[in-house]
């Protein structure tokens, strides 16, 4: 399954919805569908990708010799480079445009060097390129990680910085390996409840050992109460009460906090390599451009109201006089924008 430019938990959250399993599968499945018409409208692919790809070598592809276009399979950075089964020195090539790059997404023989393209029988599928194809590989540093101690296993344990930060449809990387987040669950924070908790909505003060194993925007649960954390003072987490369609209710000290800190991944996504990971490396989250997310979130908002009204749901205009498509209202105009800054225009028109 390709990645997504946005989290279920993102829809979620702009829907408005109580999580379900439900609810989770029609989300996750707008939610590709979303991003794949993303992909279509700009005519690129935004998710890093790590391998080999071939092309011919240009004096039976396009002119000048020297140069090969990627088209749309455009690089971030590149690894290794051969033309006939020899080598290129990377020193010896040039990625363009240099001036608005990453995406390059032409590659250039230096023509002050004595490197050449072909070499092979023939010019067919003369040159390998290996590299971390797409678009930028702009990524955030989140917390740490728990230990990964095989290479098969398919949950990693997250810190609470990390947790608040992550969904599915998260991409990772942890070292080099790259992740998808595809589920969360519930697991023990190791604290407790230090204070009791009244069953009143405004008792908002959770007391804890240690205020610093928890972040902003985590949801905790304690018994069968889900709480947002909106804010941090010392060893005291502020919550909202009773999120996600939970039941407000009374609880004692010493009950058991927990944290959807336990992500189950598909390991070695994306053309990398699955490895172990010692406890405390740092996670990093692949981030898809604003509008680009933007975008995704308003279409897979849109295909799960349209389905829920049978594809029906209309507006009527200032005038009244007739009805158009609430997607065609609301849409156009996110979509102008992410294609005018994002989208893929011409051969040779970098963006």
């Amino acid at each position: 399954m390709e990645p997504v430019y946005a989290t279920r938990e993102e829809v979620q959250r702009a829907l408005d919805v109580q999580p379900s399993a439900r609810s989770s599968r029609q989300i996750d499945r707008a939610l590709q569908s979303a991003s794949r018409d993303v992909d279509s409208l700009c005519h690129r692919t935004f998710y890093p990708w790590q391998g080999e790809r071939r092309f011919d070598w240009p004096d039976s592809q396009y002119r000048p010799s020297w140069r090969v276009w990627l088209d749309d399979s455009e690089l971030i950075s590149l690894t290794s480079v051969s033309s006939g089964g020899e080598a290129i020195p990377l020193d010896d090539l040039l990625l363009e445009p240099n001036r608005s790059g990453p995406p390059y997404n032409r590659i250039e023989i230096n023509i002050g060097t004595s490197a050449a393209w072909g070499g092979g029988d023939t010019h067919q599928q003369d040159i390998t390129i290996t590299g971390l194809w797409g678009y930028r590989n702009t990524e955030t540093t989140l917390g740490l990680a728990g230990a990964v101690a095989t290479v098969d296993g398919t949950t990693v344990t997250v810190d609470g910085g990390t947790s608040a930060q992550v969904g599915v449809g998260s991409v990772l990387r942890i070292d080099s390996e790259r992740l998808l987040v595809t589920g969360r669950t519930m697991t023990t924070t190791g604290q407790t409840l230090a204070a009791d908790l009244p069953v009143q909505k405004n008792g908002t003060s959770v007391s804890v050992a240690d205020g610093s194993g928890f972040a902003v925007d985590e949801t905790i649960l304690i018994d069968g109460e889900r709480m947002l954390i909106v804010d941090i003072a010392g060893n005291t987490l502020v919550v909202e009460r009773a999120v996600d369609g939970s039941t407000l209710a009374a609880h004692t000290t010493g009950a058991t906090i927990y944290a959807p800190r336990t992500l189950t991944v598909t390991r070695g996504a994306l053309g990398t390599t699955a490895a172990t990971h010692t406890t405390g490396t740092p996670v990093h989250r692949w981030d898809a451009p604003g509008l680009v997310k933007d975008l995704t979130i308003a279409n897979a908002m849109n295909r799960v109201l349209q389905e829920q009204a049978g594809y029906a749901r209309t507006s009527k205009t200032s005038s009244g006089a007739k009805s158009t498509s609430v997607e065609v209202l609301s849409l156009d105009s996110l979509r102008t924008q992410t294609y005018d800054a994002h989208g893929r225009k011409a051969r040779h028109r970098g963006v």
